[in-house]
């Protein structure tokens, strides 16, 4: 462990000395995002006959959605949130415009807590409404107009950070997340920090941690810049449960974020447009609606950037339509995300020494299972696309079946470490965990109804 760990400080000491290098490849990145947003809503939109290789809004899609998002939030697993360091176009753009802006002091509306669930809750559903995945003038409107925003944050409340990575990008708290499984991160030696042996040059830590304090992965872009500084510094090898058994405390936004956001809301917004009960909630309010001569929620003229609307491919969505989709969601954030809560608080009950956190310091530990999830709803979309291309995936029930399972028994063997730190007696421990079993089983019919019951 000491020969890796040297090794791995040293690839953070590469980091830094070579930053421009890093920011060049972030250039690329830029431009080939800008790329894959902007041309495709040039062109027509493909017909039955398209492939990923012939038509560009199915390459862009394929590149978008296909990999691009599901091999992200693998990355946050694997290495932390080096996506955040070394490629995220938003994040280059939005610290080259602070670097150039009016450097603003940040107000405290943006400092506040909730948004990262706030702005994933709201990306996610108007991306649904826009079929965001399907056409690329509502890519280049969720996507763009995200980008665009990060811009204007940087040029307005600049000084050369991310302020838009650190409070107000909508996937910030989720990469928050997932980046506590990283099994790297820098660590902080608070002796040496206090007494360093070498000149201290100051550096900018763009997405403003709090480099002293630094104890986890969770906000740190894993850029190198902060390598050796004060020789205290240094990129290391840690346990994958690391960070949620001995540094993570919770909050309530976290909580949120887990139980109602990635494990609720996330599972409607993929569920819907598999489900029958949809379907017989729409027959039974179209009749409902035509008994009584009501008939402008039938209607399909919302413009595209309301309701997807493309006639012009015989897909167009009603007003109904967008309504049960927001109720769909909503209803499986509620169900969901408070059926988890329900059994987490009552779990929680059951434990000794209960506090203020420790509910939210129990819900830590089902990440593993959100972000699995939600790995599985993005690669739906990778599945179906290869198997347009015909390519063979009869791989893919046993696939999604085993990892959903092993992250459902990741999140359950958390849990029991996290349930150990509050009593050694198996009673009110394996009570605890039953409980929680019952939340995750929940959850992962939710998924099993999606990939193998009404698929």
């Amino acid at each position: 462990m000491t020969i890796l760990n040297s090794r791995t400080a040293q690839f953070g000491n590469f980091l830094r000395d070579h930053a421009h290098w890093l920011r060049k490849l972030q250039w690329v990145v830029v431009f080939f995002y800008l790329f894959l947003l902007i041309i495709p809503t040039l062109v027509s939109l493909p017909d039955e006959s398209a492939r990923v290789f012939n038509h560009l809004v199915i390459f862009a899609q394929f590149a978008f959605w296909g990999i691009w998002w599901p091999f992200v939030l693998i990355s946050m697993l694997l290495m932390g949130r080096v996506w955040c360091g070394w490629f995220c176009p938003e994040g280059m753009l939005t610290e080259w415009a602070s670097e150039r802006g009016r450097n603003h002091t940040i107000p405290r509306w943006i400092r506040w807590q909730g948004w990262p669930f706030v702005a994933f809750a709201c990306t996610t559903v108007y991306g649904q409404l826009l079929s965001v995945y399907q056409y690329p003038l509502a890519a280049m409107l969720v996507l763009g107009g995200s980008t665009l925003a990060a811009v204007g944050v940087g040029y307005w409340y600049g000084r050369s950070k991310r302020v838009w990575c650190r409070y107000l990008c909508p996937v910030n708290g989720v990469f928050n997340l997932l980046a506590k499984l990283a099994p790297w991160h820098y660590k902080v030696d608070v002796e040496a920090w206090k007494t360093p042996q070498a000149k201290v040059i100051p550096i900018n830590c763009a997405p403003l941690v709090p480099m002293r304090n630094m104890q986890g992965a969770t906000e740190c872009h894993m850029c190198g810049r902060c390598s050796d500084y004060r020789g205290a510094i240094a990129l290391s090898v840690r346990s994958p449960e690391a960070e949620i058994t001995q540094v993570a405390k919770g909050s309530g936004w976290e909580t949120v974020l887990i139980l109602f956001g990635l494990m609720g809301l996330a599972v409607g917004a993929f569920q819907w447009t598999a489900s029958p009960w949809l379907v017989d909630a729409k027959q039974m309010m179209a009749e409902w609606l035509v008994n009584r001569d009501i008939f402008w929620p039938l209607q399909d003229n919302a413009p595209w950037w309301i309701l997807t609307h493309y006639p012009e491919v015989n897909d167009s969505f009603s007003w109904l339509d967008g309504g049960l989709i927001v109720a769909y969601i909503g209803c499986s954030m509620l169900f969901l995300g408070g059926s988890l809560y329900l059994c987490l608080k009552l779990a929680d009950w059951i434990l000794p020494k209960r506090d203020t956190l420790s509910v939210h310091k129990l819900a830590q530990s089902f990440i593993p299972a959100a972000a699995c999830g939600v790995f599985l709803g993005l690669s739906a979309l990778t599945v179906n696309l290869l198997k347009h291309e015909g390519v063979a995936t009869a791989w893919a029930p046993a696939t999604r079946a085993l990892l959903l399972s092993l992250a459902l028994l990741w999140s359950l063997r958390l849990f029991w470490r996290l349930a150990g730190q509050r009593t050694m007696q198996w009673g009110p421990r394996l009570g605890a965990l039953t409980l929680a079993s019952l939340g995750l089983a929940l959850y992962g019919w939710a998924w099993v109804l999606l990939f193998f019951v009404w698929a």
